[in-house]
């Protein structure tokens, strides 16, 4: 385990009757860095969060919650976390001043601090203006920010956000989003989200699970090395021979498009941009489009998850009930 790491999970397995929901799962997540967790429905992404938020026992493997089994130790395991679930555990009829002074209370803040620690977690989370006001009265995205600012309240090692931007409108999300890379400067933040736009605004490194097994950790910058454009797209007045278009320099590949366009494949650092525009004036091909077409995380997500669907017989169907999420 790295010293710097705040969760360590090793081999993690969690079992509902026969079905195996989390399967030997194994990843850290190191101090300051925000991990962005995926994972299509019923992949044993929520039974792992539960786990390590220590809601749920695992039936195999551990976790240490900067260096402290949460199984072991959970009283003092569970002090390094915050967590906030889909749904914020908010009372909606107390203000968001009384929630706050109940929550540092059951964090077991000493009285002494109390006030230093909500009027802080007011001010991070944008509330410091709302805070004599009902809960029940703020909008869905004050509400959340009520909600993260419970998790932090107490200072902890890690902080655990579950859809923290679902149902919230764009200038809410940028809001949120905003916040959770101010709370990341200070904690380790696990980020459950299935909107992808999200994981590559705000993370440092991404997680995708399916099937309870791990199947791509790599960091934010690997993953834009991935999503770098390797085709082009061109429309051409005057269409050559699939051969011409093979010929020119750095063009790995040719496909006839059904709307009469043309996809040019090449490697990763071969773009045959600039001999194409070469050739097609030299030629009179009367070149009026090249488009970049760049691969998305989604497109990432899709494949990686469909291909070992594919690979274990699946045809995206899975199996068990609702706990294997």
């Amino acid at each position: 385990m790295s010293m710097d790491s705040l969760i360590t999970v090793e081999n993690l397995y969690r079992y509902y009757g026969e079905l195996c929901a989390v399967h030997d799962l194994c990843f850290e997540v190191r101090r300051g860095e925000v991990l962005g967790f995926l994972g299509p429905n019923g992949a044993g992404k929520s039974t792992t969060m539960r786990i390590i938020g220590g809601n749920l026992a695992p039936s195999a493997g551990r976790v240490l919650i900067n260096g402290v089994d949460i199984l072991d130790q959970p009283v003092l395991a569970k002090a390094e976390l915050g967590f906030l679930p889909e749904t914020p555990p908010l009372y909606r009829d107390l203000t968001v001043n009384e929630y706050l002074v109940y929550c540092a209370r059951i964090n077991r803040i000493p009285r002494s601090q109390q006030r230093a620690a909500i009027d802080s977690a007011k001010e991070r989370c944008g509330l410091t203006e709302v805070g004599r006001r009902l809960i029940a009265n703020l909008s869905k995205g004050y509400q959340q920010r009520v909600g993260i600012a419970q998790a932090i309240i107490h200072s902890p090692s890690v902080v655990l956000l579950d859809e923290p931007t679902v149902g919230l409108d764009p200038i809410q999300i940028r809001e949120i989003r905003a916040l959770i890379r101010d709370v990341a400067n200070e904690h380790s933040v696990v980020l459950s989200t299935h909107i992808l736009p999200e994981v590559q605004s705000v993370c440092d490194r991404v997680q995708i699970i399916n099937r309870g097994r791990l199947v791509l950790n790599e960091s934010i910058e690997q993953m834009r090395e991935k999503l770098q454009a390797t085709t082009l797209l061109i429309a051409l007045r005057s269409m050559p021979s699939i051969s011409e278009l093979e010929s020119v320099a750095g063009v790995a590949s040719v496909e006839l498009v059904e709307d009469g366009r043309v996809r040019i494949g090449y490697g990763a650092e071969s773009d045959p941009s600039d001999a194409i525009v070469e050739q097609a004036v030299a030629n009179g091909w009367g070149l009026h489009e090249l488009t970049p077409e760049r691969m998305t995380l989604e497109q990432v997500f899709v494949d990686i998850t469909s291909s070992d669907a594919h690979a274990h017989g699946e045809s995206g169907k899975h199996g068990g009930k609702g706990e294997a999420a």
